[in-house]
């Protein structure tokens, strides 16, 4: 069986920023929130995530002795300023489909355990940050966030990865508390446009914008969509705000070449005219959650953003969405983004519709010429 030290040295000579080792037992306190808080999270069983399973470490590989927890810093290298803006910053290089960066790393490390005897799981499903805070890799942010304690700066911008194993390592001692300084004033809590967070350990998943980008269903409500502002897919509002983070942000680094080059079909007139093949061609293999049935909402998403951009560049394309998009979703939102934007042919493209749409289209079109005339 290897050895402890020597499961480290294979983790950093893959690349992993930082390991950690705590015991297999169940997470009964993130049980316990869980079922406590069941209708917020009763849409990750109707998505099929089953959270509740992933706290029972035997239940993901029977005969669990200890848990190892990888973590991955995803903001080593610097991002293109016109992406971070719309997309939270995990997903910009996320593998998860392609399996050519963090994957690959994931599995050559199980290998190496399989290599010295050593059975293990990566189930998805695991309370990755309780796990990481179990083992000692960092403390918990009043955002919610993991906080590294000797990488990345000591910043949120990391993902723990839990990996159990049938053998039993020597547990690190646990770090399970909230390491936020007094002074910063709940800054992240404040900033919440959403108001999903509720406190240290406490957030509302559906009313955060992350949640509403790639699961909420229908037409984003009217009293979210300002406060949504021009995220796309995922935010990062509220680790943006920490000054526990700012150290971090501020380090100058090279460009992530991976991202750069794939920034072009994230272009927000490229993505409110995509079809199903560019979706699945660029967009879907870096950005997954929402699969090609769900094209409307990315339409849906974009057109918001594009009303609070401000930016009358985009009143053409949005004119074209309310005139030619398929999914009355995303022509309501269009037509919200219009008035929102305003100006001449803003509302030349409103009133031409008003006539030729019924329902929530109807109703937003008119919402909009409304809201030009009181502007």
């Amino acid at each position: 069986m290897p050895t402890r030290r020597e499961i480290t040295e294979k983790a950093l000579e893959l690349g992993f920023a930082d390991i950690g080792f705590t015991t297999a037992e169940p997470f009964t306190s993130q049980a316990e929130i869980l079922e406590e808080r069941k209708e917020s999270y009763a849409w990750t069983l109707a998505g099929g995530l089953k959270l509740a399973d992933g706290t029972d470490p035997g239940k993901a590989l029977p005969g669990a002795k200890s848990i190892i927890v990888l973590l991955e810093s995803y903001l080593e290298k610097a991002f293109p300023a016109e992406l971070e803006g719309h997309f939270g910053r995990c997903y910009l290089d996320d593998d998860r489909v392609t399996k050519d960066g963090m994957t690959r790393r994931l599995r050559l490390f199980r290998e190496f355990l399989r290599q010295k005897g050593v059975a293990s799981a990566a189930p998805f499903n695991a309370p990755q940050r309780l796990a990481a805070a179990r083992a000692g890799l960092g403390d918990f942010g009043k955002n919610n966030f993991l906080f590294a304690h000797r990488v990345a700066g000591r910043s949120s911008w990391v993902v723990p990865l839990p990996v159990i194993v049938d053998r039993e390592f020597p547990p690190d001692p646990p770090t399970v508390a909230v390491g936020c300084p007094e002074w910063c004033r709940n800054a992240c809590i404040a900033s919440c446009p959403t108001q999903a967070i509720r406190g240290p350990n406490r957030l509302e998943p559906r009313r955060c914008i992350a949640f509403l980008t790639y699961f909420g269903r229908g037409l984003t409500p009217t009293e979210l969509r300002e406060p949504m502002g021009l995220w796309v897919y995922g935010c990062d509002r509220c680790q943006n705000v920490c000054p526990r983070n700012t150290p971090w942000m501020t380090m100058e680094r090279p460009v992530n070449e991976r991202v750069a080059a794939k920034s072009d079909a994230f272009d927000l007139s490229r993505l409110l005219k995509m079809n199903r093949d560019f979706f699945l061609e660029r967009v879907w293999p870096h950005m997954f959650y929402m699969s090609d049935k769900d094209l409307w909402r990315w339409h849906m998403n974009v057109a918001r953003a594009m009303g609070n951009s401000f930016n009358d560049r985009y009143v053409p394309e949005l004119a074209s969405a309310l005139r030619d998009n398929g999914d009355e979703r995303v022509r309501a939102m269009a037509a919200w983004a219009l008035g929102r934007i305003g100006g001449v042919a803003a509302r030349k493209a409103l009133e031409m519709h008003l006539s030729k749409e019924d329902g929530i289209v109807r109703t937003e079109v008119r919402s909009a010429l409304d809201h030009l005339t009181h502007a």
